[in-house]
């Protein structure tokens, strides 16, 4: 139900979260707390697309904190922010399951593995 009413409304606000705590008979204690603990609910408001960089052990050993710092540097914005034009946010996560393709990022619903700075630049070339 989260899913389907972030896809409606592009996040997650307390007032789309009351409207599905009441049509589940659910408390939005409840509910807030579902939709904060899955990175893929967004409870602020996002870019068009959402880069979320892996950064658990696997990625960090292997360069996650590059990543982010480059992709950070090139779109001008720091983990959390999303671009003056409102395409990308950058978000960090704890695992994407992809340990062995690391360093990884998910962009949207697309997964990107064995991250190097020019598989980087192509994929932010076609989010422009």
């Amino acid at each position: 139900a989260l899913e389907i009413a972030q896809q409606e409304h592009g996040w997650l606000s307390a007032e789309v979260m009351q409207e599905v705590g009441e049509a589940m008979d659910l408390p939005p204690t409840g509910v807030a707390s579902v939709a904060s603990f899955y990175t893929m609910l967004y409870t602020q408001p996002v870019g068009e697309h959402v880069i979320q960089v892996c950064t658990n052990i696997t990625c960090s050993l292997l360069g996650a904190e590059h990543i982010v710092d480059y992709i950070g540097r090139k779109l001008g914005i720091e983990v959390g922010q999303t671009t003056p034009d409102g395409k990308v946010t950058l978000l960090t996560v704890e695992c994407l399951g992809s340990c062995g393709t690391a360093p990884m990022m998910q962009v949207d619903e697309t997964y990107y593995e064995s991250l190097t700075e020019e598989k980087i630049d192509r994929i932010l070339v076609e989010l422009a």
